[in-house]
């Protein structure tokens, strides 16, 4: 990529990344389909159906956690319930069984760039989790700031050297392609929002997400 501000080249990058995500959901649907389509045995018809259900289930919770992560949103307004922010985010990781979460967030409301950022520093932090673990995702608003931290500790934690970079502000330009897309985004609304970020050093066995964002004025 030659110009990450260009928005739709950056939004092509990001879409690719999104139908990566769905392809398997939406590929087990097809094929369980074809699968109904042939079956007669009423055992194996059975089994085809809690395919489907799993995978429309799968696909369903991807798009709502896509939606609040990527998209505006714009049914919240300015704001946006952390009980949506944490339904979404048990959808993509603690329905799988592998990645138990934890949430600690007292707020009635998250501002809507906050609830972005809380979203997708989980998404990295919970996809880090290579063999399941503990996701714990905190969030405090005070005068003129809010504070968000992700933890991430399991078996086995790594953090992609090109995603560390992108959040970290240091991924060369060439390096931005649909995997690194999200946390570059994430980047940049925070820094765009004057605030900072801050990550655990490599090699760490828990790994460490924080977010400071001014109130918008």
């Amino acid at each position: 990529m030659t110009n990450p501000t260009d928005s739709i080249e950056f939004a092509s990058l990001l879409c690719s990344r999104l139908c990566h995500d769905l392809l398997s959901p939406v590929g087990a649907l097809n094929n369980g389909l074809e699968l109904m389509a042939d079956e007669t045995d009423p055992e194996m018809r059975e089994r085809c159906l809690d395919l489907l259900g799993e995978s429309a289930r799968t696909s369903a919770n991807k798009l709502k956690f896509f939606r609040l992560a990527f998209g505006s949103a714009g049914g919240f307004g300015d704001a946006v319930p952390p009980h949506e922010a944490r339904v979404a985010i048990e959808g993509m990781f603690a329905g799988a069984g592998r990645v138990k979460v934890g949430w600690m967030v007292e707020e009635q409301l998250l501002d809507k760039l906050a609830a972005k950022i809380l979203l997708n520093l989980a998404l990295i932090a919970g996809d880090a989790l290579v063999r399941g673990g503990q996701l714990d995702i905190g969030a405090e608003t005070r005068p003129g700031v809010t504070e968000i931290v992700v933890r991430a500790e399991g078996p086995k934690v790594v953090l992609d050297p090109d995603l560390r970079a992108a959040l970290a502000g240091t991924l060369p330009i060439e390096g931005l392609a649909s995997r690194t897309a999200a946390a570059w985004m994430t980047r940049q609304l925070v820094t765009e929002a004057k605030g900072e970020i801050a990550l655990s050093p490599p090699g760490e066995p828990v790994l460490l997400f924080g977010a400071s964002i001014p109130e918008r004025r």
